[in-house]
């Protein structure tokens, strides 16, 4: 979908500033420039499309539905699973999260979909299935599937919707505000556009510069941190060796497709599938550029909670892993 993207990033680099493929600026400056754009596109066009659908789908039934209809976790396996079907990393997923939160859906179904979106996706899946086979496969999409399911649960109980930021609760006043205002003067579409367009410039000069900095500190990572630098950390005899992979994968960040041909080189090097997986969920999961950009959204204290039990549920599915294969 964003190769034209990428095209121009590599135009921009290699041939207008002529620096060279594998240098450290270059690969760093290339990521900046693709993952900017790229998700610039993608919170212009969630937050428009989600604008639209929460014009005409009132937020307190959407609430009113949830709270009143016992699904029995079936919301939070359907957010996971939503989760599958959308290849963004975790930084892309983000601009979704922001449109199901004003859009009234619990904080726990938001958060399961956050979780397994840059976690298992078809581009992964076809991947892993020729790196590792199709029984490993499908134990990793249903871990990443239960670990979204879980997390969801767990993080839903925690009552932590009294943890977002200002910003977030203006955001969901005026979404109300508007949305009551549509249904009383019963607007046509084309009446309702310009309240949402303004909604959606609101909503990006509040995101942006959240964006540039948390890219920017990845495409830092992305072109400065070696990727075999941790392996000494992930031996085999070290029974610590799934935690401190999981920590250790927090500063690098990238997407599933771009972490798993490292994971193939680390099993091939003798460490643990599990502990390797755990790594890779890490990249992909837990990013500082991904807690960058939920800081518009979250307080500290959230983020560090949403971190932490999504970490915990990672460490588990590590040693799983590593005890089943």
């Amino acid at each position: 979908m964003f190769n034209w993207v990428q095209n121009i990033a590599d135009w921009f680099v290699y041939d207008v500033l002529n620096l060279d493929k594998g240098q450290h600026l270059a690969e760093a400056l290339n990521f900046f420039i693709y993952d900017t754009t790229k998700i610039l596109i993608l919170l212009f066009a969630v937050i428009f499309f989600m604008g639209i659908v929460n014009s005409y789908f009132p937020i307190d039934k959407v609430k009113s539905y949830l709270s009143r209809n016992k699904l029995y976790g079936l919301e939070y396996l359907m957010a996971s699973l939503f989760g599958v079907v959308t290849p963004f990393c975790s930084c892309s997923s983000v601009p979704l999260f922001i449109g199901f939160v004003r859009g009234g859906i619990p904080l726990g179904v938001t958060f399961a979909f956050l979780i397994t979106s840059p976690l298992v996706n078809e581009v992964a899946i076809g991947l892993f299935v020729g790196l590792f086979g199709l029984e490993t496969t499908i134990i990793y999409v249903i871990s990443g599937v239960l670990l979204g399911t879980v997390s969801g649960v767990i993080l839903q109980q925690l009552k932590l919707e009294r943890y977002f930021t200002p910003w977030v609760k203006e955001v969901l006043a005026t979404a109300q505000k508007d949305q009551d205002a549509f249904i009383s003067e019963k607007q046509t579409l084309q009446q309702r556009l310009p309240i949402i367009w303004h909604e959606v410039i609101k909503i990006l000069k509040g995101i942006i510069p959240y964006v540039i900095v948390g890219i920017a500190i990845g495409g830092l990572m992305h072109g400065y941190i070696p990727e075999g630098f941790f392996e000494q950390y992930m031996a085999k005899d070290n029974l610590f060796a799934v935690p401190i992979a999981t920590i250790l994968a927090v500063p690098m960040y990238s997407n599933a497709s771009g972490i798993l041909p490292v994971v193939q080189v680390l099993v091939a090097k003798g460490i643990p599938l599990g502990t390797a997986i755990a790594f890779m969920m890490g990249v992909v999961g837990l990013s500082l550029p991904e807690a960058m950009l939920l800081k518009k959204v979250m307080t500290l204290k959230l983020i560090a909670i949403f971190f932490s039990v999504v970490t915990f549920c990672i460490i588990i599915s590590g040693y799983l892993f590593n005890f089943i294969l």
